[in-house]
């Protein structure tokens, strides 16, 4: 008992010295912070704090955010192959006009820049299907991982693994199936069937896009999905179930209309990631076979740096459509999103 009479307080003191020791930098940088908040304080008022805390970060939206959008649209207007915006002259509109020409617009061939149309063409139809099955899938997912099925946990955890997944690491997984020596033609040789080519049959080259984007992000709108499934109040089930309801009209007449806020939700997050595909199709296929599955980012991206002759005033009108494009979307996002809150 005396042993540990002893040593209690030295135990203490040097818990207490750990302490003071690792609060001493904290301490530090609020001495030396404070005079500055004091003297903002004293000069602006109270009420202008908030706005001094958000300053650097305001600084760095504006310099890499906001700041890049004014050039973007500054380049779109100028003309010339001249990297620096004060080089290149002033042609107005002409950027526009020149993506705009077209006899028929529903005939890319007809078009004086015949690839943006192309790129536009082909991001509609990805954009149509992949959003379409990508709902459809997710929902079905989310209903089956509601239910209370054994090992839950895990197919929650499988579903939503790809999600962690960059872009061009899922491309190449899968470029690496759909080889023509890969597995996916392997396992069909090994049946006594043909190779499929599947990166040089335009078709082919969409739907594995489709489907790897789908594979790629549907996780993720699953668990948007499984969220709003769960808080459905299970009380209304047990009514239904009670009156004799059938599951079919139980899911038409209680679970879509409580759960339709989030599936707006979801159709418009995958609207516009959906319009933006670049990194996993340009691996995966390369736009490829010919212009197939060249989408507007890949055209842009094409235009502006990976062409002979690098057309910058090209691509940032190309790109100003498209953040115009994103910017409508994105508005009705939050008009989903502030209606859902309401409700």
């Amino acid at each position: 008992m005396a042993l540990n009479d002893v040593a209690q307080p030295e135990t203490v003191t040097m818990t207490d010295r750990a302490k003071a020791l690792a609060a001493w930098p904290i301490k530090l940088v609020a001495t030396v912070l404070d005079v500055p908040f004091r003297f903002i304080q004293r000069i602006f008022g109270i009420g202008a704090m908030p706005y001094f805390f958000i300053l650097p970060n305001m600084i760095f939206f504006g310099t890499f955010v906001v700041l890049p959008l004014f050039i973007n649209f500054a380049f779109s207007v100028t003309g010339g192959t001249d990297l620096f915006l004060a080089d290149r002259p002033y042609v107005g509109a002409e950027q526009y006009e020149y993506l705009a020409a077209c006899a028929n617009h529903l005939d890319p061939t007809t078009c004086r820049e015949d690839r943006f149309w192309r790129g536009i063409y082909n991001t509609m139809v990805f954009v149509f299907f992949q959003v379409s099955l990508m709902v459809l899938f997710s929902l079905i997912t989310a209903l089956i991982l509601n239910r209370d099925i054994r090992y839950r946990g895990f197919y929650r955890a499988a579903f939503f693994f790809p999600v962690l997944l960059s872009p061009v690491v899922v491309a190449l997984i899968w470029k690496w199936i759909l080889l023509r020596d890969g597995v996916l033609n392997a396992g069909l040789v090994g049946l006594g069937l043909d190779r499929i080519l599947f990166f040089v049959d335009p078709q082919w080259s969409m739907f594995w896009a489709i489907f790897v984007s789908i594979w790629a992000n549907m996780g993720f709108y699953t668990l948007i999905l499984l969220a709003g499934l769960q808080a459905i109040p299970p009380d209304l089930y047990e009514a239904a179930e009670m009156d004799g309801t059938k599951p079919e009209r139980v899911f038409w007449r209680i679970t879509l209309p409580l759960l339709w806020p989030n599936m707006l939700v979801v159709i418009v997050l995958a609207l516009i990631k959906s319009v933006q595909v670049f990194d996993e199709v340009f691996v995966l296929t390369g736009g490829g076979p010919g212009t197939a599955t060249q989408f507007i980012v890949q055209y842009i991206y094409t235009t502006g740096f990976a062409s002979q002759v690098q057309n910058f005033g090209l691509a940032a009108a190309a790109s100003v459509v498209l953040g115009v494009v994103l910017f409508v979307l994105t508005l009705l996002q939050l008009a989903v999103v502030r209606n859902r809150d309401k409700a």
